[in-house]
């Protein structure tokens, strides 16, 4: 009886001992953005932010936008294995800016190269979105020595291979003072904003969006696009493992530069993601991180 006894307090604990650790492997508590932080590029200070622990990612911004529009779904995935760091560009959000000097995609490429460099970041994945992956793309082209892997969403190369955005898209990209709904339109396609639940993961957007300078960051991108020639004619020579995903209802970025981009780096992997536009990162942050993490972690 006595050994009957100490099987079944064994037992007991066994399920107690179970409990508890399915207790803490289903329990996940949420990695909290540090508060906002200022790194001195030489002319302006570029505000940021990091979350999380462990090799450093570089997340760049899109055109006109500021780091708090990030999906903190997103950031808290990606976070889990990596520090990640986003930051505001130059004259936009908190970032500083100087009136006199004209915006150009290297020179934000140059911001990031010195963002890094100010908190003694050896080297880094890159990943961008939108305008934000030809700053990525000229960043891993001019400073390769600062950057790992390479993730572009919503990207194309410029030059007369990119597949321009929309007419009826691109007008509202380069408005003054777009309303909210018009600027839904551009990142969902129709059939998602009539969703109940369509701006689920959208984040309150707190930072200043500075008018001028996003009329500043709208003219960089023409003359990359024109004078500078996109990458176009460089991306052979990348030299790095590059990840590219596109949305299929993406009307700024339409889903064929994804393609295109794809033959011009060796070696590129590409995600199409169904049903998804501009701003599928909001719309599926979940499966979005996902496929970076994979790609991030993957040894190849």
């Amino acid at each position: 009886m006595k050994s009957i006894n100490y099987i079944l307090a064994g037992i007991l604990l066994a399920l107690i001992l179970m409990a508890s650790c399915k207790k803490k492997t289903t329990e996940y508590q949420p990695l909290e953005l540090s508060p906002v932080q200022y790194a001195n590029t030489g002319d302006v200070n570029i505000a940021y932010r990091t979350i999380g622990s462990g090799y450093p990612l570089l997340l760049t911004m899109g055109y006109s936008g500021t780091m708090d529009m990030w999906p903190l779904a997103l950031l808290q995935s990606l976070a889990k294995t990596y520090q990640v760091i986003i930051y505001d560009n130059r004259g936009m959000g908190l970032s500083t800016i100087i009136n006199d000097t004209t915006f150009t995609i290297k020179l934000f490429a140059r911001d990031a190269s010195r963002l890094l460099q100010a908190l003694k970041i050896q080297k880094a994945h890159a990943m961008g979105w939108s305008m934000g992956t030809y700053v990525t793309q000229e960043f891993a082209l001019d400073y390769p020595a600062l950057v790992n892997k390479v993730v572009l969403f919503a990207s194309d190369c410029g030059d007369t291979l990119a597949i321009p955005p929309l007419p009826w898209a691109d007008s509202i990209l380069k408005k003054q003072d777009v309303s909210f709904k018009e600027y839904l339109t551009v990142l969902f396609p129709p059939e998602w904003l009539v969703r109940p639940d369509a701006l689920k993961y959208f984040p309150t957007i707190t930072e200043p969006q500075i008018e001028t300078s996003k009329q500043r960051q709208y003219t960089a991108m023409q003359l990359w696009f024109t004078q500078g020639g996109g990458t176009s004619g460089r991306l052979k020579s990348l030299g790095k493992r590059t990840l590219l995903l596109s949305g299929m209802e993406d009307v700024l970025t339409p889903p064929p530069n994804g393609l295109i981009m794809a033959v011009l780096i060796p070696g590129a992997s590409l995600v199409q993601i169904e049903g998804g536009g501009h701003g599928a990162i909001y719309q599926f942050p979940y499966d979005f991180s996902n496929y970076v993490l994979t790609f991030l972690t993957n040894q190849n």
